[in-house]
């Protein structure tokens, strides 16, 4: 009788162990996933050229940076705007508009001496779009809005 109880409470141990870790991880989740909201995510954009990467989680979470330090003078907060604004291009940015405003290599790295840091390229955008992490942009949308990367689980 004592080795019955002592395998009933070893087994109900374990499941209470089991939902607690699965609580653990979908709470880790979830906590991840607001920390995404919160810091706006990161973004794909694929005009004008592909592709693009501008991680808002190295801007605001690593660097501390507030929204409104980019937002609303240098960027507008409306998904798609930079890929519709057609005086985007690195003309802009090396007269200090745009991401040139702090990646000027006074501030930040400039962007004209560390392409790749941001510029993925076709290539790049084949192998998120290939790995699920983003959704391919049709090629009949006009004005395809920025991609989303999705949090990859």
């Amino acid at each position: 009788m004592k080795k019955l109880l002592f395998l009933l409470f070893a087994c109900s141990i374990l499941i209470v162990m089991t939902g607690v870790s699965v609580y653990a991880e979908d709470l880790a989740d979830i906590k991840a996933d607001l920390a995404d909201m919160t810091n706006g995510g990161d973004i794909v954009y694929t005009k004008p050229v592909k592709a693009v990467i501008f991680s808002h989680k190295a801007h605001v979470l690593k660097l501390g940076l507030q929204c409104g330090w980019c937002h609303d003078k240098t960027f507008q907060m409306e998904a798609g705007a930079m890929e519709r604004d057609h005086t985007v291009g690195m003309a802009s940015l090396c007269n200090d508009k745009y991401c040139g405003t702090c990646h000027n290599g006074d501030i930040s790295f400039s962007t004209t001496t560390q392409c790749a840091r941001c510029h993925i390229g076709v290539k790049g955008y084949n192998r998120l779009v290939k790995a699920g992490t983003i959704a391919p942009v049709e090629k009949s949308q006009e004005n395809p809005l920025e991609t989303k990367i999705k949090k990859s689980k």
